[in-house]
């Protein structure tokens, strides 16, 4: 029976399994976030989610057999080919919401399941549309949601996503952060 090992602090993440009723634990490690600065944008998070698998796996070193799994996963937002990440404030959040606002952008999630012997590794992308978003509902929503731990400074499955998106082309889950389908059929694989 295989030990599965969530390498992810995200809340969205822990939900998103337990509700695919997985049976896992998570565990973190210091991963290095840096990238190639000519690495192409869709790669980073495929890149950054194995950093994170290979942190997990060295910590868990005394304690690894063959049967562990780890999952990780990184999530980027993507509008016109630059990466925007987190914000660093309000008045960040509000800057990065009124760039996605009326426009499409990509959400990339890169994810990594990697034992003491095998790796698989594949990205998901979904395309976001926002309507126009007054200044007014930008502000409300930062307010009142403070979305300063989201990539794009905001989640889908919040007050905005209700009101801002107008459709979204691919996976919902995706968006929150974990593809579970394709998380699930990958775990299938390995067997």
């Amino acid at each position: 029976m295989s030990s599965i090992i969530l390498a992810s602090q995200s809340p969205r993440r822990k939900q998103l399994l337990e509700q695919a009723e997985l049976t896992f634990e998570i565990k973190t490690a210091h991963a290095n976030e840096d990238f190639p600065k000519d690495m192409e944008s869709d790669l980073v998070p495929g890149f950054i989610a194995g950093n994170k698998a290979v942190a997990v796996l060295e910590s868990l070193k005394e304690n690894l057999t063959d049967e562990t799994i780890v999952i990780a996963a990184d999530t980027v937002v993507i509008l016109n080919g630059e990466i925007i990440g987190k914000p660093s404030d309000r008045a960040d959040a509000i800057h990065i919401l009124k760039k996605l606002s009326g426009k499409v952008h990509k959400v990339v999630t890169g994810v990594v399941l990697q034992s003491s012997g095998r790796k698989e590794s594949f990205s998901d992308t979904t395309y976001v549309h926002f309507l126009p978003l007054t200044d007014a509902q930008i502000e409300h929503y930062v307010d009142k949601y403070q979305p300063m731990d989201k990539a794009g400074a905001y989640a889908i499955q919040e007050w905005i996503g209700l009101i801002g998106i107008e459709k979204i082309d691919g996976d919902f889950y995706n968006v929150m952060g974990l593809p579970v389908n394709k998380v699930l059929a990958a775990l299938k694989r390995f067997g």
